[in-house]
């Protein structure tokens, strides 16, 4: 009989922990640890993870009590997901983790579910959720690990729903986020958006994830969250997934996932299993998941989609004009010239499921679009003010004919756009044929911002066309950007302050007015105190 390397090491690994296991896990039948299908990620937390050195990200090895990190979820046509997700369990701990709800003033067991190895999470699914209540409810596993929380119901009635969005929570700051936590659990929102790169440690995401977790628990400890990967999340600098292709360098300008598959999918698993279900499961290559989808809060419906799965990598497929693939230093090229018939940005799958979502409900007071990044390019400075891009293949104002097939459906929809990614706070009305015909977005501003800063700093310094003389902020109205797409900058926060740039948005719907109103905070304010401000710019309403 032959045994590889690996298994001969795990095993070595498993008898020594036997002779050395904790006490309280000695009533637990033993069980060799799982082998993870690859070995050079995630590598805190696979195998024989109790044998890794202390690592500056998390404490893995928590007392027992403590294992259940945190619940998430969200209540989709009556029903329930919620992924329980766990520090590492050691073999011979159950893998069991029960959801109980609050009835009456006794908890009341309603399901068990197996944890995941391979990411330590389990998923709950609950039909016939009543959603017209507040519940209580708390996970449990062995004799002393517990996590409360509340299941919101679903708010309906109210006149304004709320929603908090963030992105970029940068590992060069490995701090709690108090300040975050205080003025978002103040405010209230009725749904709490994640837009991507929850994880800067790309080949340790389970540790960072946890980390997040920790971070961030107690703003959806009691309300709905979504959270949707980016492309530091799996791993890539940048991501164009090209239908989940493999890519052949860890930047993957060529296309696709450069990590292993089951990796990525363990990645998707912890953050979105407790989506509502995909409009269209089938996954894409590599047997790589999908989860676009829509959710309904309030009479709000957002709809939830990925705009890096489908999209087409830039390099081999147009004409290299800079020191990368995907980026364009060349003040005479042609932005047509990139433009090249068959690419792909969201992909047919989700431009039908986007047509479907966008007809008229005259049941919703709103839609909006949650993405990862936004539809144009929106900044000329990249990483530091010495670094001028012409255009930048990382946002989604490439390919150009994709993302005005993207902005037309959102039209369709009559939906604002909400996103995040790009480290610079924007509110953009995008033009599609014209200059202001199309749909408005707000990109949120970064968790974190010392990591890679961008700048709105047109050539010129001057203001657009039609810029507004009531609004603080100069260089604002109609432009074009690198891509040649029409857009009209409304607000913009460049990381020349206080914050760097850092914070968060708010986005109140307003049925009552058929307005919108986008809110920017920056993340030193203090929303608890009369004096706190936004930034210079907002907060901006529209009405659609």
């Amino acid at each position: 009989m032959k045994f590889s390397l690996t298994y001969l090491l795990l095993l070595f690994g498993f008898i020594f922990y036997s002779c050395n296991k904790p006490a309280e896990d000695e009533k637990v039948a033993d069980t060799p640890p799982v082998i993870a299908p690859f070995s050079d990620v995630d590598t805190l937390c696979i195998n024989d993870w109790w044998n890794r050195a202390e690592n500056n990200i998390v404490n893995l090895k928590v007392d027992r009590k403590d294992v259940i990190a945190f619940g998430i979820y969200t209540v989709a046509n009556q029903t329930l997901k919620l992924s329980a997700q766990l520090f590492p369990l050691y073999p011979n701990e159950s893998r069991e983790v029960i959801l109980e709800i609050n009835e009456n003033g006794s908890w009341k067991e309603i399901q068990r579910q197996n944890v995941n190895d391979l990411g330590w999470s389990a998923l709950f699914r609950v039909e016939n959720w009543d959603d017209s209540k507040d519940v209580a409810y708390r996970l449990l596993h062995g004799e002393s690990a517990s996590f409360e929380g509340k299941i919101r119901k679903d708010p309906k009635d109210k006149s304004e729903i709320v929603v908090a969005a963030m992105s970029c929570n940068s590992n060069k700051d490995r701090g709690m986020r108090e300040n975050y936590i205080r003025n978002i659990n103040h405010q209230d929102p009725d749904l709490v958006f994640f837009a991507g790169d929850q994880s800067y440690d790309h080949k340790e995401h389970t540790a960072a994830w946890l980390k997040f977790g920790l971070q961030f628990r107690d703003l959806f400890r009691k309300r709905p969250c979504v959270t949707i990967p980016d492309d530091h999340d799996i791993g890539q600098g940048n991501l164009w997934g090209e239908n989940g292709k493999i890519a052949k360098t860890p930047a993957g300008s060529d296309g696709g996932y450069f990590y292993h598959h089951e990796y990525v999918k363990m990645v998707e698993r912890c953050q979105t299993a407790h989506l509502p279900d995909p409009f269209d499961p089938t996954p894409v290559e590599q047997g790589i998941g999908v989860y676009y989808t829509n959710l309904i809060i309030g009479g709000v419906d957002f709809a939830i989609i990925e705009d890096r799965k489908f999209k087409s990598g830039p390099e081999g497929k147009i004409p290299q004009q800079g020191p990368r693939p995907d980026h364009i230093r060349n003040p005479d090229y042609d932005p047509k010239s990139v433009d090249v018939e068959g690419l792909k940005l969201l992909g047919d799958r989700q431009l039908e499921f986007l047509d479907q979502w966008g007809a008229p409900n005259p049941e919703l007071a709103f839609k909006a679009v949650l993405s990862q990044t936004g539809f144009c390019g929106g900044a000329h400075l990249h990483g530091k003010k010495d670094n001028r891009l012409h255009a930048d293949m990382d946002s989604n104002g490439w390919p150009q004919t994709g993302r005005n097939k993207a902005l037309e459906a959102i039209k369709k929809a009559n939906a604002v756009h909400i996103a995040g990614d790009q480290h610079l706070a924007t509110v953009i009305q995008h033009g599609i044929e014209e200059h202001e015909d199309g749909p408005w977005a707000f990109v949120v501003p970064a968790i974190v911002n010392n990591y890679y800063g961008r700048w709105w700093w047109p050539l010129e310094k001057e203001n657009g066309v039609n810029h507004d003389e009531n609004n603080p902020l100069p260089w604002t109205g109609n432009y074009y950007d690198g891509f040649n797409n029409k857009i009209t900058m409304h607000a913009y926060a460049n990381p020349d302050n206080e914050s760097n740039g850092a914070g968060y948005g708010l986005i109140r719907f307003k049925k009552e007015t058929d307005e919108v109103t986008f809110e920017c905070w920056p993340r030193s304010a203090d929303v608890t105190q009369p004096e706190a401000k936004q930034f210079t710019g907002w907060p901006m309403t529209i009405r659609l």
